[in-house]
């Protein structure tokens, strides 16, 4: 029995590093405050923007957006869309900024083996071909992001219509998260960002 107990204690580390974890990325909208306007550029949708990808591995975050013009209802017969990945770098110059000038929240989800595989497999499949499309009224970061963590049973799943009326900005899915890392003690990692900028709460 001694014996037994030893070997379950030393395949505790084991079995913690076979778990994977996947990052949830998310830049906060914002706005120039007044006496940065001459200096501080506008970004797309002010408070009610930013954007939001998944990381399975360093480096490697993979986000959806649009691809040519921009659509402003749902057109599945000519899809303006991508997932693709893009380096920490990139994904956080999105908007023209420096990466450290950008308010930021990660939140780090532990996920099994058999998610990580599905979450690599989605994500060969998706960046092949976009599964829909990109729409003010339709499928965007946000809603895209959600789609995949329903997948991975991570959260609840919804109707694609629900999803692009629940999950219409990225604040909509970090609040989600957030209030399930507060219940699962998920790491959280904030950065605060310019301080000429106003950023949404």
């Amino acid at each position: 029995m001694k014996f037994a107990r030893i070997l379950i204690l030393l395949s505790i580390p084991s079995l913690i590093q076979a778990q994977d974890s996947l990052k949830v990325h998310f830049l906060h909208g914002s706005k120039p405050k007044k006496e940065f306007s001459q200096q501080e550029s506008k970004w797309f949708g002010g408070f009610k923007g930013g954007h939001v990808g998944i990381a399975a591995a360093e480096n490697k975050i993979l986000n959806f957006g649009p691809r040519g013009s921009f659509h402003i209802l749902n057109k599945d017969a000519d899809r303006h869309s991508y997932f693709k990945f893009d380096s920490e770098t990139s994904f956080y110059s999105i908007f023209g900024g420096q990466p450290e000038d950008m308010r930021s929240s990660i939140i780090s989800i532990p996920i099994s083996k058999a998610a990580r595989i599905k979450f690599d497999s989605l994500s060969k499949v998706y960046k092949k071909k976009t599964p829909y499309d990109y729409a003010f009224f339709g499928m965007r970061c946000a809603s895209a992001s959600y789609e995949i963590l329903s997948q991975l049973q991570i959260i609840k799943t919804l109707s694609r219509p629900n999803c692009t009326l629940k999950i219409f900005y990225p604040k909509k899915l970090r609040n989600r998260l957030l209030k399930l890392a507060q219940e699962n003690n998920w790491p959280v990692q904030i950065n605060e960002g310019s301080s000429k900028r106003k950023w949404e709460k």
